[in-house]
């Protein structure tokens, strides 16, 4: 069942919060603490990323500010398991996002990002 009420999962919200910010994307020491090592991505562009590439790649970011999300949801698909849903609101386009956390960390096993088309004629 999903849920917006985000106090049940606020160390969850705010770990992927953490991985939207520059800060922490620029230090690969504190993305790995999030990350779990099966770690895989789909990205916006359908690619494929694994743990490591993710890692490098984040770190070899420019700096950006923290981009505005809205439209979180969280589904407890097993009892350590939380998948969440929310809105990624940057210049120029919208994506909507969906990640597979374990509790116990929290860290990440599974990311993915779609671009929402901003007229029906883009999908």
């Amino acid at each position: 069942m999903w849920e917006t009420d985000t106090e049940d999962f606020a160390d969850i919200k705010s770990a992927e919060l953490a991985l939207l910010s520059s800060a922490v994307r620029a230090d690969s020491a504190q993305t790995s603490a999030f990350l779990s090592e099966d770690f895989a991505e789909i990205g916006r562009s359908g690619r494929r990323w694994t743990y490591a590439e993710s890692v490098a790649a984040l770190a070899g970011e420019e700096e950006r500010p923290l981009p505005r999300t809205s439209e979180w949801l969280f589904n407890r698909v097993s009892a350590e398991l939380v998948l969440v849903n929310y809105v990624l609101h940057e210049p120029g386009r919208d994506s909507r996002h969906a990640s597979l956390w374990d509790t116990r960390g929290p860290t990440l096993r599974y990311h993915q990002g779609t671009i929402i088309p901003s007229s029906p004629t883009e999908l």
